[in-house]
């Protein structure tokens, strides 16, 4: 089984980040990967860049790792929703929504192309829980953008349709670096009474990227722990 899926290609966007290398290290020993990120110097905002590199690079599946997101910091800005630039929310949407696209579009060209598997957020689905920051605010874009992706996916799966599968997984959040104050406030309100480990997508990624997933499209899968059955 193993022989047989190292056959067949995969690539990972955003690729050196917590999720991406997480997911890349699990994959390579299933799939030949193949990795873009800013690191590299791969602007995924370039569309001629992104054009460029797709013609060059094919693969049977693609997943979109790469993403704009405030993390939580202990030097972050207490930025009230009043005090949050318009420029800002257009780069969230430009990185998360646009260059997306851009992505999705151009791996959609190869006649190879099978399955594309984009990661949303549980802020994509509900709000942001205000007593969670403090005095201090989700970013707004951040939300709308993530939201745009589940839409985002579900129109490409109509429209790639049956040719290439397009799937969403809307993970929770994960554990990593977070003050102690912080991720005991956000278990509160998981049933499974956790964060999420970083490696807690790779099942659920294979299974997108195989033949035990070949009726699955425009799906949204939460991954949260249960954060929003709530």
């Amino acid at each position: 089984m193993g022989e047989i899926m190292k056959r067949e290609r995969m690539i990972i966007t955003g690729s050196e980040g917590l999720i991406g290398a997480t997911v890349t290290s699990y994959m390579k020993d299933l799939y030949k990967t193949k990795k873009t990120s800013l690191r590299f110097g791969h602007d995924l905002t370039d569309e001629i860049f992104v054009k460029e590199w797709f013609s060059q690079n094919k693969a049977e599946y693609l997943v979109n790792c790469f993403a704009l997101n405030d993390h939580v910091y202990n030097n972050k800005e207490n930025k009230t929703l009043f005090d949050i630039s318009l420029d800002s929310v257009s780069k969230y949407l430009l990185v998360n929504v646009v260059s997306m696209f851009s992505v999705c579009r151009e791996f959609a060209k190869s006649q190879d192309a099978k399955g594309i598997v984009n990661l949303s957020s549980i802020y994509g689905i509900v709000s942001p829980k205000k007593s969670l920051y403090g005095e201090s605010e989700k970013h707004i874009g951040y939300s709308l953008s993530k939201a745009a992706v589940i839409q985002l996916t579900k129109h490409l799966a109509t429209h790639l349709a049956p040719r290439i599968r397009v799937n969403c997984i809307v993970p929770g959040g994960v554990e990593h670096l977070q003050n102690g104050k912080f991720k005991s406030r956000y278990n509160e309100h998981v049933p499974m009474g956790r964060m999420m480990n970083k490696n807690e997508l790779n099942g659920i990624i294979e299974v997108l990227c195989s033949d035990k997933s070949t009726y699955m499209t425009g799906s949204v899968i939460n991954i949260d722990g249960g954060w929003t059955c709530w």
